[in-house]
């Protein structure tokens, strides 16, 4: 599934499903790009959760732009209130991709807000600092935190980097800064017990950034 709506319970369905179920409302519409991840976190859905094969964000092979643009064409856009890269891929795996279909979709619904969810490691993975490219494009770019060290970071994402993936991690979300108006870091409830999440939040008060506490998805 490219283009999908979220609902409660986990359940990601395509919109025509989605406004079945909830026929009234504005809905984040979700693109996923891409099955690759630079990442194997302990917590991920990737790996524990099941699904149908009329419902699974897993991709036979990745969408073409052209693709995924048409899929965009053909949304109900009255009942999205925003834009949101995530799915079960890191879409910075497909940084040109991302930029590209960013671009269309302010181009097309300028008022509409645009998100990626993202690990932060495409600067490792592309070898380049990018987030100037955000510019005018992106509102909000939420980033995986997931611990307040470097080696407990490893230890829950596994990072293919290894410890480095940490600071690399943080350092991107400040060169997002003056690019993207909301740069969020986030950490997973039930992961992370309070001591470890008021360091995060420490962390993120130092950097002038903002700490979101995910809730944990486990079904």
């Amino acid at each position: 599934m490219i283009v999908y709506a979220t609902h409660k319970g986990g359940r990601y369905l395509p919109m025509e499903e989605s406004l079945k179920e909830q026929p009234e409302g504005r809905r984040g519409l979700y693109v996923n790009l891409t099955n690759r991840c630079n990442c194997a976190c302990t917590f991920c859905l990737r790996q524990m959760k099941k699904m149908a094969e009329q419902s699974s964000l897993w991709l036979k092979r990745e969408p073409t732009v052209e693709e995924v643009e048409a899929e965009l064409d053909g949304v109900p856009w009255e009942y999205v209130k925003e834009v949101v890269f995530c799915g079960f891929g890191e879409p910075t795996e497909r940084l040109e991709a991302l930029i590209a279909l960013l671009r269309y979709v302010k181009g097309m619904h300028p008022d509409i807000p645009t998100r990626v969810n993202t690990n932060g490691l495409g600067e490792l993975e592309h070898g380049r600092v990018f987030a100037s490219e955000f510019a005018g494009i992106l509102d909000t770019v939420s980033i995986s935190l997931n611990a307040s060290n470097a080696a407990r970071y490893l230890a829950l994402t596994r990072a293919k980097f290894g410890e480095k993936s940490y600071e690399a991690m943080l350092a991107f979300a400040q060169h997002c800064k003056p690019y993207v108006p909301n740069v969020v870091l986030t950490i997973v409830d039930k992961v992370e017990g309070p001591d470890e999440i008021e360091k995060c939040r420490k962390i993120c008060a130092d950097r002038g950034l903002t700490l979101r506490v995910r809730a944990y998805e486990d079904s």
